[in-house]
């Protein structure tokens, strides 16, 4: 279990959350309550007591001259409980940011240096209940999404909560003055 003042960044991808519905109508135990539809970009990322505003600022500054970027979501996968869906399409942005952030390892190192990018659906389903899921979200594919800013987010004792969004202008962000 993470750590208060665990901090996230993240690609909300709303138009999917049918999908975490879905799971939720199998078995809403392997579903985090709450929390939305997303590809977590880098978690965990600069715990939010160290953050401040030059932290965003940087962020903004590897982020910001990306652009909105288009997402498809095409295919599920499943693997040991686990049930989610590719986004390949967010893979150049989360290793872009992995590589500015060398020191803040995904997942721990869980899953690699720089695991692929994902939208995470289910978590910790029985073997029968991971397949149930999968087969019910694969039928409300395709998804078409845009994600045109992020979000970083904070883990409190009462939950995730929102710390600041990242436009994704296509533009280097203008030095302060």
């Amino acid at each position: 279990m993470p750590e208060t003042g665990t901090t996230a960044v993240l690609a909300l991808v709303p138009e999917a959350d049918v999908l975490l519905e879905v799971a939720a109508s199998v078995d809403a135990r392997v579903v985090r309550a709450g929390v939305p539809a997303h590809v977590a970009l880098l978690y965990p990322w600069i715990p939010a007591a160290r953050l401040g505003d030059e932290g965003l600022e940087r962020l903004s500054g590897v982020l910001s001259p990306t652009g909105p970027v288009t997402v498809d979501l095409t295919r599920t996968e499943r693997a040991d409980g686990f049930v989610g869906v590719p986004v390949p399409g967010l893979g150049p942005l989360a290793t872009a940011l992995r590589a500015a952030y060398p020191r803040q390892v995904p997942y721990g190192g869980r899953f690699g240096p720089d695991p692929r990018a994902h939208l995470t659906v289910a978590l910790g389903a029985e073997p029968g209940v991971a397949e149930a899921i999968e087969r019910r979200a694969a039928r409300r594919l395709p998804i078409t999404a845009q994600v045109a800013r992020l979000h970083v987010v904070e883990l409190t004792s009462a939950g995730w909560r929102p710390v600041a969004h990242i436009p994704l202008t296509g533009r280097a962000p203008r030095p302060s003055s």
